[in-house]
């Protein structure tokens, strides 16, 4: 896989680690939701804090996920990817400015590579709708990754019922208002 950095340079594939999101979590200390990626043998963690609101919108795209599937219809973005002949290629975080991770869609029509900047829950949505891996630099996980502990504060499947607690307990007042 060759990515292309800020600069338009060529990065090696041996740059990017492909991780899987591992779970879903809450950081106890800034009481944000968060999900965590993890490479294969589970020696890197990379956390990814969200909004509530980010955090509701993932939660909605799984619960939209499943509906659809049970119902045999597609979404208008699978839909719209299906009729203009593009497939994902990869998603990738490529880099952080200040806190911020830089993250991107690679879309591939025909052979030709698309490349979209994106919100990180907008890549965590897109990762968790179609099962894919989220490429992740190794820049970004030196200078974020987590060590791993014994009590990583981790939600496993039998935690789900926490998350869901979470959604239900925040105040849309606190989402802010967008206009529609």
């Amino acid at each position: 896989m060759n990515v292309r950095n800020r600069s338009g340079r060529k990065v090696a594939e041996s740059r990017f680690r492909e991780m899987n999101i591992s779970c879903f979590a809450l950081d106890s200390v800034a009481r944000m939701p968060m999900v965590l990626l993890k490479d294969e043998g589970d020696r890197n963690t990379l956390p990814i804090w969200f909004s509530g609101a980010e955090a509701v919108a993932i939660a909605a795209e799984l619960i939209n996920r499943d509906a659809l599937a049970d119902s045999g219809c597609r979404d208008l973005m699978t839909s719209l990817f299906g009729h203009l002949q593009v497939e994902i290629a990869r998603i990738a975080i490529e880099g952080m400015r200040g806190a911020v991770l830089e993250t991107f869609v690679y879309l591939d029509r025909e052979g030709d590579e698309i490349r979209v900047k994106v919100r990180p829950c907008e890549a965590v949505a897109m990762a968790l709708k179609h099962s894919l891996p989220i490429h992740v630099a190794d820049e970004v996980l030196s200078r974020a990754a987590m060590p791993e502990t014994e009590d990583s504060g981790e939600w496993g499947a039998d935690d789900a019922g926490r998350f869901i607690e979470l959604l239900e307990s925040l105040d849309p007042k606190d989402m802010g208002r967008y206009p529609m």
